[in-house]
């Protein structure tokens, strides 16, 4: 890796994971790293990929449709996850141009994705949770997790990797882990009724010790990897 502002940026973001890993009795490589780059324009993901980084996250669908188109020529192998609150008029874009969608919580939005998905590869799939009982934040309600998930993983075009969320900010390691423990308890009771997930989609740059410790199997880091973020236009 050379020594760009971006590629420096990437060796401190991964060596945050490796030490969080290390505390947690972890391999650092169970822990995916997807650049959070909305707001961003290509040439900033394209230095970062050029350091090696391959998975981004987007959360605005038309800026990350022509991001798409941009780099995809040059960069055939990116993995793109659209990561945004996910309405129903968006799904055939999603499903026909992205390979990850972390944003699931309603079985209507699901069965559109799947459809629409038909004749291509499975769509990777994350159902998101609100952990901390946010009436702002999207997510099911760990109450109608159960339904959605078991559902969800019975779709033809989908495969059910894991979960999702956000959680509300917080300032000290303790408060942080507690909703990142809540998820990873959700995760594994999923697992023990019968669902094959092996995917926990928690953490960002404030946050992402803490939920790495927690099991994180991907984290979401954005202004740690591209620095401040632009207001969207």
């Amino acid at each position: 890796m050379n020594d760009t502002e971006p590629c420096k940026r990437l060796r401190e973001v991964r060596a945050r994971i490796a030490a969080a890993a290390a505390a947690a009795g972890r391999d650092a490589a169970g822990v995916r790293l997807l650049a959070v780059s909305k707001t961003f324009a290509p040439p900033a993901l394209a230095a970062l990929a050029a350091c090696g980084q391959r998975d981004f996250g987007e959360n605005y669908l038309q800026e990350a449709l022509a991001k798409i188109a941009a780099l995809r020529p040059s960069h055939p192998d990116l993995r793109w996850h659209f990561i945004g609150p996910l309405q129903s008029n968006k799904t055939r874009d999603v499903a026909a141009h992205f390979d990850w969608v972390h944003s699931v919580e309603r079985l209507s939005v699901a069965q559109r994705l799947s459809r629409q998905r038909e004749g291509r590869a499975p769509l990777q799939v994350c159902v998101q949770v609100n952990v901390s009982g946010e009436a702002s934040k999207s997510g099911v309600e760990p109450a109608q997790l159960d339904a959605l998930a078991h559902a969800v993983a019975q779709l033809p075009n989908l495969r059910l990797r894991g979960l999702m969320a956000i959680p509300a900010p917080a300032t000290t390691l303790a408060a942080q882990r507690a909703p990142l423990a809540r998820l990873r308890e959700q995760f594994e009771r999923l697992r023990s009724a019968g669902l094959e997930l092996d995917t926990l989609s928690m953490g960002m740059s404030a946050d992402l010790e803490a939920a790495v410790l927690e099991g994180a199997t991907l984290v979401r880091v954005g202004s740690a990897l591209f620095g401040a973020r632009a207001k969207p236009v």
